[in-house]
């Protein structure tokens, strides 16, 4: 609202009359000012339509007049002189708007539907589909940059005319759900079928994935592990069946839970080579952080727990020890089994951490492979276990004390323990998903802000998701302005500013305007596939990314 008025020659306080004009409500800072008032709101429909909502001249003079005089030197100076004020209209200008299109609550007409839920969903076949306008549309995923799609409404559309009305559609879509609930039904007999063609077609298939990670890296090292720790529990039990030392008792007992522990993180490590499924998007990765957590509380319960009972039974009623000489040499041989084994695994764990850039200490704190952790964690503590059973027993030889037997048990189980209490931690801390190390996370930060389509990042979460795999998320704020010059440096500048021109009516501006509006959505959409790659591209152990945009 514009108001003018000629110069006074003196100040006008106060707001003074109020005035109506159909909805809108005016406040006229002077009560001398004749006004003439013009308003009118046009509103245009997408047909060309134009409706007027209100209009109406007011003309008013001045009525029931009241000055307030303000003196000053001013007012003094000119106090005989008055003059009129000359009539001037205040004028409106007209806003045209574009009449809001009600969609509803549920909304579809315009929604995309790939081949594969138009089959599922609405019980077509796939020459139903051919009949159909097919689109081609930007693809999600990695290996094809464009796929085929429909429109939801044609696909509608074809189902009843294929199945005559909704209620046959529905008929049809209950069948089908219960088929399929009939078929999971008998799954465990189809899965033991299946078991069965498998051992027949066994010795012609080549050697599955699965079976090959166990002849390399921590597969190699697990495997490894238990074949030693089997015979080393094995030979242990021997001497402590013959000698009856509860500090033997506690390595048989440390053996076999090595042994149990490492077969069940070779169950993890074959289980997490399965491959993603719908139940299971993110595949299977974690299960040797669980297989980890189990092996840590097995240790635990089964190794730390009977060693301390053993050895407190052993101080509450102390037996004499017979000749210790085959326990002495089954723990010579069980130390340098289990020194071999823990040295495979320090290579191992060296090779992996040299990989990744990280220290072995790093690599061991931060759990990167839980698997090749634990054979580690497990075999030094049998080393040192060996070391405090072959030192207890050796002073019991000496002073005949049984004590010292039994104390060497509970320091046995006191190092359990603390390997159980570290894998517990470790392991809990990876299934929690922890956030990965700031530096790294700084470089994928600026590898988004230095790109020109990028004006800021928000709410940046970078997960580890176990086993080097790295989830990233973060809420994009682009620059439209770029994402506009981007999409008009692919298109004829000359024929695009033919289409302006001949751009007349309310009808061809709105389809110009959707036209290349849902192209440069289209554009956007591809900024944000090319920015995802660049960060897998550079940052290999980033899997998932997420932007979000602003």
């Amino acid at each position: 609202l514009r108001c003018q008025a000629a110069p006074r020659p003196r100040a006008c306080h106060g707001w003074q009359v109020s005035m109506k004009s159909g909805s809108l409500s005016y406040i006229l800072p002077c009560n001398r000012l004749p006004v003439q008032l013009t308003s009118q709101v046009r509103v245009y429909t997408s047909n060309g339509q134009k409706k007027d909502l209100g209009s109406e001249d007011t003309n008013e003079s001045a009525r029931g007049e009241t000055l307030h005089k303000v003196e000053t030197g001013q007012d003094t100076a000119n106090a005989g002189q008055k003059q009129s004020s000359p009539k001037q209209p205040i004028q409106v200008k007209v806003k045209a708007v574009l009449k809001k299109r009600e969609y509803g609550p549920k909304y579809t007409q315009n929604n995309f539907i790939t081949g594969v839920r138009a089959i599922n969903e609405f019980c077509l076949k796939s020459s139903d589909l051919d009949q159909l306008r097919k689109i081609k549309r930007r693809s999600p995923h990695d290996d094809s940059e464009t796929f085929t799609v429909y429109l939801r409404s044609d696909v509608e559309a074809k189902s009843l005319e294929v199945w005559g009305s909704p209620e046959a559609l529905a008929r049809e879509r209950k069948r089908r759900k219960e088929a399929e609930i009939k078929y999971r039904e008998n799954l465990f007999r189809n899965q033991r079928l299946l078991w069965e063609y498998k051992e027949f077609f066994g010795n012609t298939k080549p050697r599955s994935s699965t079976a090959a990670m166990f002849f390399k890296g921590p597969g190699k090292v697990v495997m490894v592990a238990i074949c030693i720790n089997g015979l080393n529990f094995f030979f242990k039990l021997l001497a402590w069946v013959y000698t009856g030392s509860a500090s033997m008792f506690s390595e048989a007992i440390h053996s076999l839970a090595d042994t149990c522990n490492q077969a069940l993180l070779a169950l993890g490590i074959s289980q997490s080579a399965r491959t993603p499924d719908p139940s299971h998007p993110y595949g299977f990765t974690n299960m040797r952080y669980i297989a980890s957590l189990i092996s840590g509380v097995g240790i635990f319960m089964m190794g730390a727990g009977l060693s301390w009972y053993h050895g407190i039974i052993g101080l509450l009623h102390p037996h004499p020890v017979e000749s210790l000489l085959w326990a002495y040499c089954i723990l010579a041989g069980s130390l340098v089994s289990e020194g071999a084994t823990l040295l495979v695994a320090i290579n191992e764990i060296r090779r992996s951490a040299r990989a990744k850039g990280l220290s072995f200490y790093q690599y061991v704190v931060q759990s990167r492979d839980p698997s090749t952790n634990v054979v580690l964690l497990e075999d030094a503590a049998a080393v040192l276990s060996v070391a405090v059973a072959a030192t207890c027993m050796g002073l019991t030889s000496l002073t005949g004390n049984p004590y010292y037997d039994s104390v060497g048990s509970l320091g046995v189980g006191t190092l359990l323990g603390t390997v159980s209490a570290f894998l517990i931690y470790t392991n809990t801390e990876a299934l929690l998903g922890r956030s990965i190390e700031p530096e790294q996370l700084q470089r994928l930060t600026e590898l988004l802000e230095s790109d020109p389509v990028v004006r800021a990042i928000h709410d940046v979460k970078a997960t580890d998701m176990g086993m080097s795999k790295v989830r990233f998320k973060a809420e994009v704020d682009f620059d439209g302005r770029v994402v506009t010059r981007s999409y008009l440096e692919k298109q004829d500048i000359e024929q695009l500013l033919q289409e302006i021109q001949q751009v007349k009516t309310l009808e061809e501006l709105e389809a110009f305007m959707l036209k290349h509006g849902e192209n440069i959505i289209d554009m956007l959409g591809a900024e944000v596939d090319r920015l995802e790659k660049d960060l897998k591209q550079r940052n290999p152990d980033v899997r998932h990314v997420d932007l979000e945009i602003l």
